[in-house]
């Protein structure tokens, strides 16, 4: 137990720090808003929490506690189970529950009744010298259901931690009309397990043929997301027909060996650059990434093939640009696309390209760059609608073609993801047996002795006792002796009238 609760609260920086498996931009833009702080945890390990050493070291323990703990109780209980119901104490007043009365039914009737009315009950009847005695003992499903519970949980941990080394997680942004290979080249993000072995994806592809994206037009949900989709056609294998599938947020493409989740959208204007020399440099849909719910989007362009001296562009994307007034700033009121605009500045210089160095699509390096001012002296603000172009300072022009949407997709395989799914349902089941099963042992004594008539009478003697303690008198222990009463008067009457 302390085990489990030292995992629980280890779990807790996981939910607290971006993690690196989940999202690495944001673990970038955490570094990037916490210079000091990002170092300290991440040699803590705090953006790989579920993969750091000491989160690993409190999960094998945990296993190999439960190892120790199913172990031994397994072969106690085999042996409770070959056992018989133990011999009944002396005294049956000194339980919580007992009973007696007197009948006419010999001593082996009552055995008899007794054995009927303990239905379901594991009973050993003895003989004794001053009669017989009934023993009998029920409820062994509660300590099988502690240890179905117990042994749940070890398969959940199996589980998780098969999936934590053999599975891959990849995220990819694809803009419509363009495709995805599933090789290491195409992800944006990648992660896999410390067993899985990368060369060994398999060999899928997609192609994004249309991303639909409708939002709530009015009234107060306005602005919420109504539908996602992205329709795909795909292949599984080179050389198969190609097939389509509308993969939307609860219902992914599921492949041999991957499924493919839709976890988001935006907006890829199309953007036409020509330089000075009138040569078209970069034609191309540029992804611009969301920042609120309302798609204000950042991005950046980089021409490396402008001349003289390579071009980058930074700005953001509105998909309906709203002005309250010349001083106020232009914002964006509704997500859907009704009034889209792209606001840019530009820097000439050089992009840092050139040396191998390898940088991230969505940002721009400007250590050996120098932003390019209009004629007051004020940073140069390019706005852009669709179909609208801007001449630029020095020559060439910059023009917004056309407005495309990308999808945002996750690629995942996780082996034995049923596992843990199997463990908690049976693991659920075992703890209900476990708790609401009540173990009970009882006892029934059978004794005769003369009235004083010359007639013949049985004395009976019943026991109970809760193996799971309870503050009161077993409430059931008066209905089971009215039952094995009647059960007697009715073997006396059948005795009597025999048909």
């Amino acid at each position: 137990m302390f085990l489990l609760l030292l995992l629980a609260v280890a779990a807790v920086p996981g939910s607290l720090v971006p993690q690196r498996g989940v999202d690495a931009r944001t673990v970038q833009a955490f570094f990037q808003d916490h210079p000091t702080l990002a170092p300290a945890l991440d040699a803590l390990g705090m953006f790989s929490v579920y993969s750091s050493p000491w989160f690993s070291a409190i999960y094998l323990l945990l296993m190999l506690s439960l190892v120790g703990c199913i172990v031994p109780r397994i072969s106690v209980y085999a042996r409770a189970l070959r056992a018989r119901p133990p011999r009944a104490p002396r005294n049956f007043s000194r339980l919580p529950g007992s009973g007696t009365f007197t009948t006419t039914a010999s001593v082996d009737e009552v055995m008899a009744a007794g054995r009927r009315a303990l239905v379901r009950t594991r009973v050993d009847v003895v003989q004794t010298d001053a009669g017989a005695e009934l023993r009998a003992e029920k409820g062994y499903l509660r300590e099988l259901g502690n240890l179905v519970f117990h042994v749940s949980i070890l398969v959940v941990l199996v589980g998780v931690a098969i999936g934590a080394l053999w599975s891959y997680r990849g995220a990819a942004m694809v803009t419509e009309g363009d495709g995805f290979s599933n090789t290491l080249s195409q992800y944006d993000e990648f992660n896999s397990g410390p067993l899985y072995d990368s060369d060994a994806l398999p060999p899928f592809g997609l192609l994004v043929d249309r991303m639909i994206a409708e939002f709530q037009p009015e009234g107060p949900q306005r602005g919420a997301p109504k539908r996602f989709q992205a329709n795909v056609t795909y292949t599984e294998n080179p050389g198969d027909k190609p097939q389509r599938y509308e993969i939307s947020v609860n219902s992914p493409l599921s492949l041999d060996g991957g499924d493919v989740f839709l976890i988001g959208q935006g907006y890829a204007p199309v953007i036409r650059v020509t330089d000075a020399e009138g040569e078209i440099v970069f034609d191309d849909a540029v992804i611009f990434l969301p920042q609120d719910g309302s798609y204000l989007s950042e991005g950046v362009i980089k021409v490396p093939d402008a001349a003289p001296e390579q071009l980058g562009f930074q700005g953001f994307f509105m998909p309906t640009a709203v002005s309250a007034g010349d001083d106020a700033p232009t914002r964006t009121v509704y997500p859907g696309a009704v009034n889209p605009v792209i606001g840019l500045r530009m820097w000439t210089g050089d992009l840092g390209l050139d040396d191998g160095t390898p940088q991230s699509v969505y940002t721009l390096q400007k250590d050996q760059m120098t932003e390019v001012l209009d004629d007051n002296g004020e940073p140069l603000n390019i706005s852009l609608s669709p179909g609208q172009s801007q001449t630029l300072p020095g020559g060439g022009t910059i023009e917004f073609v056309d407005l495309r949407r990308f999808a945002r997709l996750q690629i995942a395989d996780v082996p034995a993801k049923s596992l843990p799914l199997a463990g908690v349902s049976v693991g659920l089941i075992g703890l209900m047996a476990s708790l609401m099963v009540r173990p009970r042992r009882t006892w029934i004594k059978a004794t005769t002795r003369n009235d004083g008539t010359g007639a013949r009478l049985t004395s009976v003697s019943v026991g109970v006792l809760d193996r799971v303690p309870r503050d009161e008198t077993p409430i059931d222990l008066e209905s089971f002796l009215t039952d094995l009463q009647e059960t007697l008067a009715t073997l006396d009457t059948s005795k009597e009238n025999p048909t």
